[in-house]
């Protein structure tokens, strides 16, 4: 079972195969990124593979890392967790991460009953707070139609598969209102250490495509 909560009017006719995979062309800018990037390469002023390592830091690691305190903080506070869940915009805010456009947060809490994923089928409004740089198939016409006509086959891409009794709910972000998915904290990490249980989320997993790492995977 899917349910979709839409955070805007808009129509899913984006002109294409909900089985196409999570990929498409890059769209003119980023094209024109993509040709500036070879010019500078030419020239000898940059190099691709620093800025692929740079590009990856960010989208991978420096991004999400204010998302993953989040995420710790609210697995090993149980008041805090509450107040994330009631009120998540300041509860976030409380954290230090302030969305600089105004835009309002919810957390969506994963559980043994019920899996989130977000998506934004209008354009790619990302919480940039919390998460930094969306990746490229969050952005993708693709990933925005078969998030809301295909949810579990979207999650079986990615490697996700849910019992068929856990209802997916599939969240549309809008300009005024960005999610972040709070995942399960997995079996096995009593007694962790805050650093521990940070190497256990992932971006994937706070946008709802997957969980949280088990502790052998993290290892």
């Amino acid at each position: 079972m899917a349910d979709l909560h839409l955070g805007h009017d808009h129509d899913h006719g984006h002109g294409h195969s909900h089985d196409e995979p999570l990929t498409e062309p890059p769209p003119d800018v980023a094209l024109r990124v993509k040709a500036l990037e070879s010019l500078l390469v030419e020239k000898g002023l940059a190099d691709t593979g620093a800025i692929d390592a740079i590009v990856d830091a960010y989208e991978t690691k420096v991004g999400p890392r204010n998302g993953t305190a989040v995420v710790v903080k609210a697995w090993t506070d149980p008041a805090y967790r509450e107040w994330l869940l009631k009120d998540s915009t300041r509860a976030i805010a409380s954290m230090g991460y302030i969305p600089e456009q105004g835009e309002q947060m919810r957390v969506l809490e994963n559980t043994g009953d019920t899996h989130n994923l977000v998506v934004c089928t209008l354009c790619s409004c990302y919480p940039w707070a919390v998460l930094g740089l969306p990746p490229v198939w969050y952005k993708s016409a693709p990933y925005r139609s078969q998030a809301v006509a295909d949810p579990r086959g979207v999650l079986q891409q990615f490697g996700t598969e849910l019992p068929e009794d856990v209802e997916v709910r599939v969240w549309d972000s809008t300009s005024e209102m960005r999610y972040l998915v709070l995942p399960q904290r997995p079996a096995g990490t009593d007694g962790w250490t805050d650093e521990q249980l940070a190497e256990l989320v992932t971006r994937n997993s706070m946008i709802g495509v997957e969980k949280a790492q088990t502790p052998e995977l993290a290892r």
